[in-house]
């Protein structure tokens, strides 16, 4: 019985409920749709740094890392390609050989890191072969071909086919390069990656480098891509165990990557704290209209203390109505927001017009929402709950005045 006189209860000023209905459905969409869009947004930037720049595993030699020199390569590559092979939780691995040099054209030069890649191996790791504008993937024939980004080939004022100049120091520290005709323009969603890497093939850098040892079996990385991207942290630590003692340093794209890896881990709590900004504004405005609601029901609630309802039914009573509000109002708000979401987790939303700001931060001028169930079920309890809280004070209003006292009202 308290259920339906609770609900019948909710439904007497419909324009009052009906409005703060409407509230909680426009703060509740509001508040979805910026969740979801700050976190499309991280795992935008997560994704492209993985695809694009660290992968899910990177190996290196230790001294490399603190100060990259060129004679500083991977040790014992027959090996670890052994167990790289053998390793089911690899999808596809790439070996590179870098140098950190300049790149110079007729009217200007720029330092860049020059990657020596295998082109078929690199294909399967990265997805630079597929973001063309002009020309192709590194080519197995031709003279000391060269791939760099729209972003810098504006800066050097090159196009497709131009002469450029690479130069860098190689293993005894002298210096060394060669001319490099551009074979193709490609462009990132990291704009600070299009402006600072270069790829040759690994077969032209190695000439170059004054490396010993055979060319297939030099290199200063190794980027692995694995079939659970979940399993980075894991395998790189299993490894590292195996292969502790030697100066092979491997490492996942959360230590490489330690500022986006926090940004993710940090996505929980700024949603928590959006939420929590809109159930405190919320559990006012349902305090508020519970007051004006039982200020104009106190000699109903009198009468029926007189008659002998108990008082914590009639309590009861009062959280019924906040708590059927608050179910309401997020049932239909998480609704909305979830039919919005789906839309635009289909379309997504362009924002072309911040892409240089977009491109700062590697995240795609195409935004995604991203909300998970998990998301959903936060909120919806988080509210509902909230909403049974602020029938409390409301409530103890009625509750502490006597029948005689309450029947006397004149509301």
């Amino acid at each position: 019985m308290l259920i339906k006189l609770a609900w019948r209860n909710l439904w007497r000023n419909r324009l009052r409920t009906s409005i703060m209905l409407g509230a909680m459905i426009f703060g509740l969409v509001g508040v979805m749709l910026m969740v979801g869009f700050m976190q499309g947004m991280i795992h935008s930037m997560v994704n492209n740094a993985i695809a694009f720049q660290t992968s899910h595993v990177q190996l290196h030699h230790k001294a490399y890392v603190a100060d990259p020199t060129m004679s500083d390569v991977l040790p014992d590559y027959q090996e670890v390609e052994a167990w790289l092979e053998s390793d089911p939780r690899v999808l596809a691995w790439t070996p590179r050989l870098l140098a950190n040099g300049m790149i110079a054209s007729a009217r200007s030069a720029r330092g860049v890191r020059i990657n020596g890649v295998d082109a078929h191996r690199e294909a399967e790791v990265t997805p630079v072969h597929g973001r063309f504008v002009e020309g192709t993937w590194l080519p197995e024939t031709g003279r000391n071909p060269i791939l760099i980004s729209q972003l810098l080939a504006s800066r050097l004022k090159l196009r497709l086919g131009s002469k450029v100049v690479l130069t860098f120091s190689d293993v005894s520290g002298e210096v060394s390069g060669a001319a490099f005709r551009v074979a193709g323009l490609f462009t990132t969603p990291s704009s600070g990656f299009d402006e600072s890497q270069v790829f040759v093939r690994r077969s032209d850098l190695f000439a170059l480098t004054g490396l010993a040892g055979e060319e297939g079996q030099v290199a200063h990385e190794i980027a692995i891509l694995l079939n659970d991207s979940e399993e980075s942290r894991t395998f790189a630590i299993e490894h590292r165990e195996r292969q502790e003692g030697t100066s092979l340093l491997i490492r996942d794209w959360q230590t490489i990557q330690p500022l986006l890896a926090s940004l993710l881990s940090q996505t929980g709590v700024s949603m928590l704290v959006m939420v929590g900004i809109f159930i405190v504004a919320m559990m006012f405005g349902i305090i508020n209209i519970m007051l004006m609601s039982v200020f104009e029901r106190t000699r109903e609630f009198g009468v029926l203390m007189a008659v002998g309802m108990q008082k914590h039914r009639i309590f009861s009573l009062i959280v019924l109505e906040t708590t059927f509000l608050g179910g309401l109002g997020v049932g239909l708000g998480l609704s909305v927001s979830a039919l919005v979401s789906a839309y635009l987790a289909n379309h997504g939303l362009p924002l072309g017009a911040l892409a240089e700001g977009l491109g700062a931060f590697g995240a795609d001028t195409t935004i995604y929402p991203h909300v998970t169930l998990a998301d959903y079920r936060l909120v919806t309890f988080s509210v509902i709950t909230a909403a049974a809280i602020a029938a409390i004070y409301p409530a103890r209003l009625v509750l502490k005045q006597r029948p005689v006292d309450a029947m006397a009202e004149k509301h």
